[in-house]
């Protein structure tokens, strides 16, 4: 374990992280609410120790090993988490305490989306852009920005972005160069938010909120900068604007890129995960939307096409934008909503869950022991779009499946054993572990009131689900630090 080329590569970053206190600065100015101390001093406090961690090794030179990039992704997201909440902490807009500023703040950074502030509406606009900034740059992941730059430095990045990138395809490369691989993904990422924007602002949304809601709609974040979230326009056209680029925020951004450099759309029609993705949201939107018909919810079958695509697309993938009170629908619509993020969104996406591809390969495996149990000696390959699916591929895919909901369950045990309900302690579950960030029952309303070792046991779920689980597990292993 390279524990100096560890420390020089975590105050680098925290150094890189310092600098995102800037922007809030300022739009603090340009608004004039003055609320730019807070985020003067937490400049100060995170490039302060970026550079004591980062100096006594800078000349240190090493090739970063795959255990030291699982390290360094974990000490930094966990960090990161810390100085993040600085703002809410210190500021006097936001009277919080330890436990709700880390936990906003890692809300934030895992684009969960969970919040524990309420009165969104009155807040210092540096406060709510600083929010929504958190979400975008978690987003993408603030480390595959980071490994653009380090190889200047002469430090390999590909261990950092094995265990950052979310998916099972931690190998595949877009470009034969790790530094031109972040790029890539980052104006992709740009270029998509920009698009996003673009078309809040033209459908009536301020300049502000048209940017800021562009951060958390393509990180599938779901933070608002009001507490009505997206029901504070009541717009068919703002709910079908963010329906649409949320579900091109939970698609493969590989698939993106692979699609705008063939110019081909075809490329996604071709892609098995994406074909399986987008076929469960049309899946759950006709269930919603019968669901919705069948209870006599809304007038119309337009608004409630409308609210059924937006709330799956919301829950699916983890963002947790609500478009109206969708806890509060009758029936099994909200459980059926809670439990979709569970599968979530596409590997190599902003979204959460355990994302589609594993539930393709888990729902074609199944098939394939069904056919065996027909005809016991067959040989049944398992093809997953052109490419044979060798048994490690499932073994690897099932112990993760395995994994997630034995964490799902215990957890769910836990939360009850602080006070909650088996409702809202699932529903905390899915909010955390999901990325989803919104809950039903006790927590329909936000996460302010549940308790604070409530709120500690969902920041660590926050984590272990942006990390999808290993990258954090494997450090409390044995062999992990055995020479």
């Amino acid at each position: 374990m390279h524990f100096a080329l560890i420390s020089k590569v975590l105050g680098l970053l925290l150094v890189v992280f310092s600098f995102t206190m800037m922007p809030p600065v300022a739009v603090s100015y340009f608004y004039q609410d003055g609320s730019e101390g807070p985020f003067l001093a937490s400049f100060v406090i995170s490039l302060l120790l970026g550079l004591v961690l980062w100096l006594p090794f800078f000349r240190h030179r090493a090739e970063l090993q795959t255990r030291d990039g699982f390290l360094v992704v974990t000490l930094f997201w966990s960090v990161l988490g810390v100085i993040g909440g600085l703002p809410f902490l210190i500021s006097a807009d936001t009277p919080v305490g330890f436990t709700d500023a880390v936990f906003e703040s890692v809300s934030g950074l895992t684009t969960t989306g969970a919040s524990v502030l309420s009165g969104l509406d009155t807040l210092p606009k540096s406060i709510l852009y600083y929010r929504q900034q958190l979400q975008w740059f978690g987003g993408m992941g603030v480390i595959v920005l980071a490994v653009a730059i380090l190889p200047m430095l002469g430090i390999g990045g590909m261990q950092l972005y094995k265990a950052e990138i979310p998916g099972p395809m931690k190998d595949a490369k877009l470009t034969p160069r790790i530094a031109e691989t972040a790029k890539a993904l980052w104006y992709l990422y740009l270029f998509i938010t920009v698009a996003c924007a673009s078309a809040y602002w033209l459908a009536g949304m301020s300049l502000f909120d048209a940017i800021t809601h562009s951060f958390s709609t393509v990180a599938t974040g779901g933070f608002s900068t009001h507490d009505q979230s997206m029901a504070y326009w009541d717009s068919a056209a703002i709910d079908w604007i963010t329906t649409v680029f949320i579900i091109i925020g939970g698609t493969n951004f590989a698939l993106h890129f692979a699609a705008i450099r063939g110019l081909s759309p075809l490329t996604f029609v071709r892609d098995p995960e994406f074909r399986f993705y987008i076929g469960m949201v049309f899946l759950y939107i006709l269930l919603v939307t019968l669901g919705l018909l069948a209870f006599n919810v809304f007038q119309g079958a337009d608004e409630t096409l409308r609210h059924a695509a937006f709330q799956v697309a919301s829950f699916s993938t983890g963002t947790g934008y609500t478009s109206t009170n969708a806890a509060a629908w009758p029936g099994f619509v909200p459980f059926l909503l809670v439990f979709t993020s569970f599968l979530g969104a596409s590997a190599g996406s902003t979204g959460g869950g355990m994302k589609s591809v594993r539930g393709a390969l888990v729902f074609h495996h199944s098939i394939r022991e069904l056919r065996r149990l027909i005809y016991p000696n067959g040989a049944f390959a398992l093809r997953f779009g052109r490419h044979t699916v060798n048994d490690r591929v499932l073994q690897a895919v099932w112990g993760f499946v395995g994994v997630y909901i034995t964490i799902a369950v215990v957890f769910t045990l836990l939360f009850t054993v602080t006070g909650l309900d088996l409702t809202t302690a699932v529903s905390c579950v899915a909010a955390s572990l999901n990325n989803l960030g919104v809950g039903i029952g006790g927590v329909a309303s936000g996460f302010a009131d549940i308790s604070p070792a409530a709120k500690w046991m969902m920041t660590l779920l926050m984590l272990l689900g942006r990390l999808e689980i290993f990258t954090l597990l494997v450090l409390f292993t044995p062999l992990f630090w055995k020479q």
